[in-house]
């Protein structure tokens, strides 16, 4: 049974700095994943952040370029985003998720076409909120 548990919410002056985590825990863990950051404003479509897979791609969306990094700790299982130089419209609650891995080894696991769909993905966090001020 895996699960994943996202912290380091709060809030933060605008033009600030701070890591969200997303522990990710349970014996059937694949070394073969994509995992993203979405956020959701009240009101609003749920929208793609960040992700990555296993072999190494990266996508952002086109808001947080340059100002947010998505990174992957195998050893600990953990999944961050480092957000700097934030906005007021970064405020939002912040969920992590995963394709949870194929079934068998693959040759190669890239991110999907459109890394930022919401199908690709079918273990999501609780969600951590975060504002900024």
């Amino acid at each position: 049974h895996v699960q994943l548990v996202e912290s380091g919410g709060g809030s933060m002056q605008a033009g600030g700095s701070l890591t969200l985590s997303c522990a990710a825990s349970g014996n059937s863990w694949s070394r073969y994943y994509c995992m993203a950051w979405f956020r959701q404003i009240p009101g609003r479509k749920r929208e793609g952040v960040a992700a990555i897979s296993s072999d190494g791609p990266i996508a952002y969306v086109e808001s947080v370029k340059e100002r947010f990094a998505i990174s992957y700790d195998s050893a600990n299982t953990t999944l961050y985003l480092q957000m700097n130089n934030l906005k007021p419209e970064d405020t939002a609650m912040y969920y992590c998720a995963t394709d949870l891995g194929p079934p068998y080894p693959p040759r190669a696991y890239p991110l999907p076409r459109d890394p930022f769909l919401e199908a690709e993905y079918n273990l999501w966090g609780q969600g951590t909120q975060f504002t900024v001020s």
